[in-house]
């Protein structure tokens, strides 16, 4: 699994707030298999340290844990219909958006608590982190019927205020 490169920045965009080095968008694709999981934790992972993104360790921890829940729920529940999902990773001046989108339809809600269940609670689980940490969560449809799910964080510096309205659309 190999992350492709950045993408430019829109046409007449606002120019960065300073030098921001660390700001781009990257996606790559994997196969909706296990194995990625761990995969694209890691191709995340070496994209902050590689991009020297101003992120506390509890910070890329949890947007870690987010990666590995959005993948796992493509792997588990999307595969049949979508034999390849994407991951793209947004990073701002002020935030770390990392988005997982598949082939399948279904849009997942989180699911409460279940004591009786071992699992079933990743995206409840997005929920609450995005939220701890002062960021934001959405699932959205794509135009060829599939769906994103992703999550944004603020960095260090901007850690509240952040809104779905605040960042970029995704690509």
């Amino acid at each position: 699994m190999e992350i492709v490169g950045s993408v430019p920045p829109e046409p007449g965009a606002a120019p960065p707030r300073g030098p921001v080095a660390y700001e781009g968008v990257w996606r790559f694709t994997a196969p909706a298999l296990d194995t990625s999981v761990p995969q694209a934790r890691h191709a995340v992972r070496d994209l902050l340290a590689h991009q020297r993104v101003p992120a506390p360790d509890d910070l890329v921890q949890n947007l870690l844990l987010i990666v590995s829940e959005l993948v796992t729920n493509a792997v588990r529940h999307a595969a049949l219909l979508s034999p390849e999902i994407a991951v793209e990773v947004s990073i701002g001046p002020d935030w770390v958006r990392v988005a997982v989108e598949d082939n399948h339809p279904y849009r997942p809600k989180a699911l409460m608590a279940d004591q009786g269940r071992t699992g079933g609670r990743g995206l409840l689980l997005v929920q609450t982190i995005a939220e701890e940490e002062g960021g934001v969560y959405d699932v959205q449809h794509t135009a060829s019927g599939g769906k994103v799910v992703w999550a944004a964080l603020p960095l260090a510096a901007a850690r509240a205020g952040l809104t779905a309205t605040s960042l970029p659309p995704l690509r």
